[in-house]
């Protein structure tokens, strides 16, 4: 299939179309991250709907001391990128498109969700996201609009800007995308040397020895549901020779929990402190989505473990999805 690429917003409202338009939303420098958005979109679609891209490098973003003069600009493969996953449009709006006049008086603020983490990290980011998101939206008149899981916050943000503000559209999530050794895919990747991105491997590890002390820690805690936690019925089952009963009961009233999740990943990140090129973390967390507030001991239900460190002159973000207590 052929990619028409536009300008403005009036080629797309005057566009005829009879299923649904999916759009992804990215500032370019597209790779196989946004190209399986691209896919997925395209399967959301259907044969009758309409797969737009966005490309547009948002300076509202963008704070001081930021990458916005060397972001990457790279239309002419970004769209044969997505013509190859299957969009039908790529946008690719001028400033004066997308802010008519000049930067815009009135914005939207992501209030206090947006001043955690990333927020708290990057003063004013996430009331520029919002803005273009929202703008972009009514320049795509878009039915359903997909972004990466590996933005969480983000993803959390434009969420809670539908709900709150009554947009009438979907917003999906793919989940992140990979290299086979673990980083996650990120257009600020390129700017790492092989040095830098062997060392930036040991965010991946730090969130994957995460989720495995959480495996560990759920899997004791199903376990040890089926019997009383007890000592003397520890005791017991021990002596009649099930002592994986035993430990399970005794792992569970040990400390762990969020604390001992963090405390896995912070081991590896520690480590990488002291390599060469050194990791810099910036914050390490395990939040509950709806908020991004830190989860507490007991807590149940969808929670992310989410982190951010510079290698080098490059800052870079992952996470991870974590389940608590037993699901339906």
């Amino acid at each position: 299939m052929s990619t028409t690429l536009v300008h403005e917003g009036a080629d797309l409202r005057t566009r005829t179309r009879t299923g649904q338009r999916v759009v992804v939303m990215t500032m370019g420098a597209l790779h196989e991250g946004h190209a399986t958005l691209i896919r997925t979109a395209r399967e959301r679609a259907g044969e009758d709907g309409e797969v737009v891209v966005t490309v547009f490098v948002n300076p509202l973003q963008f704070g001081a001391g930021e990458d916005l003069d060397r972001y990457p600009r790279t239309l002419d493969a970004d769209l044969k990128i997505a013509e190859q996953a299957g969009a039908d449009l790529v946008f690719a709006p001028s400033a004066d498109e997308v802010y008519p006049g000049g930067e815009p008086q009135v914005r939207i603020t992501a209030g206090p969700m947006g001043e955690r983490l990333e927020g708290a990290a990057r003063p004013g980011h996430f009331d520029g996201m919002l803005t273009v998101v929202a703008k972009l939206l009514h320049l795509t008149r878009a039915d359903v609009a997909l972004f990466g899981q590996k933005d969480a916050q983000q993803l959390a943000l434009i969420r809670r800007m539908a709900r709150d503000l009554n947009f009438d559209v979907e917003i999906g999530a793919v989940p992140t995308v990979r290299e086979p050794d673990g980083l996650a895919l990120s257009s600020r990747n390129r700017y790492l040397s092989p040095e830098e991105r062997r060392s930036a491997l040991a965010l991946s590890r730090a969130l994957f020895a995460g989720r495995d002390r959480h495996a560990a820690q759920e899997a004791l805690r199903a376990r040890a549901a089926e019997i009383p936690t007890t000592r003397a019925r520890a005791r017991a089952l021990d002596r009649i020779g099930e002592s994986r009963a035993a430990a399970d009961a005794h792992a569970v009233a040990s400390p762990g929990g969020p604390a001992a999740i963090l405390a896995a990943a912070r081991h590896v990140l520690d480590e990488a402190a002291r390599a060469r090129p050194p990791v810099k973390l910036d914050y390490i967390a395990l939040v509950d989505p709806s908020d991004f507030t830190d989860v507490a001991d007991g807590f149940e239900g969808e929670a992310v473990l989410a982190l951010a460190a510079r290698v080098g002159t490059t800052r870079l973000i992952d996470n991870l999805p974590l389940t608590f207590g037993a699901r339906p």
